[in-house]
């Protein structure tokens, strides 16, 4: 069974990585069946604009009536969150064998905050713009600095680290499929995902 997810194109929903139970996609191979390739339409990524971000890290507009409710509450936990803010990693993994489930149950994820989902890919120097780029049309922004602690180098000669963020809220299922997708994203380019990282503001 295939379906499309975003500017990807089409995916396997088989449940691949990250655990059997969690049943998301684990295959993109960017066409439709029994078609010619997808031809990628240009959008706006959800990192060049403000607000509170969904599943899929777009940004929800609001109402006037949740604005206000918003600005009443203050603090800046009533703030959406930014790439630039302070955070700390609640969860973690280089372990494609777990499930994103058991994962996050175990950690400091906090379900009703946004975070900053964080991956790290390993490709051949030469690819890695096209990725960041690929990958960019679904919101991810390249990292280029020390932020979040110092950058992880390559394995591999010849292979360099991308590293890709966005903000978005969360739960197991899109995890799951993030995790996919970034799966498939590094080996179309020659490469793999290394790990993610989940990061939230600090509590309290």
């Amino acid at each position: 069974m295939t379906t499309r997810v975003g500017n990807w194109g089409l995916i396997s929903l088989s449940p691949q990585v990250g655990g059997l139970s969690d049943g998301f996609p684990a295959c993109l191979d960017g066409r439709f069946a029994g078609s010619g390739p997808v031809a990628t339409v240009g959008v706006m990524s959800s990192s060049d604009v403000s607000g509170p971000r969904d599943l899929n890290g777009r940004v929800v507009r609001q109402g006037r009536l949740a604005r206000l409710t918003a600005r009443l509450r203050g603090g800046s936990s009533s703030k959406p969150l930014e790439l630039a803010d302070e955070v700390v990693v609640v969860a973690e993994s280089d372990d494609d064998a777990v499930a994103s489930s058991t994962a996050l149950e175990g950690s400091d994820w906090r379900a009703d905050d946004e975070v900053i989902l964080r991956h790290d890919l390993e490709l051949p120097s030469n690819r890695v713009q096209e990725a960041a780029e690929l990958a960019s049309l679904d919101g991810y922004v390249r990292i280029h600095d020390d932020r979040w602690g110092p950058l992880p180098d390559a394995a591999v000669a010849g292979h360099e680290m991308l590293v890709l963020a966005r903000v978005q809220t969360l739960d197991a299922l899109h995890l799951s499929q993030e995790r996919s997708r970034m799966a498939s994203l590094g080996s179309r380019h020659g490469g793999i995902a290394r790990r993610w990282a989940v990061l939230q503001r600090p509590a309290g």
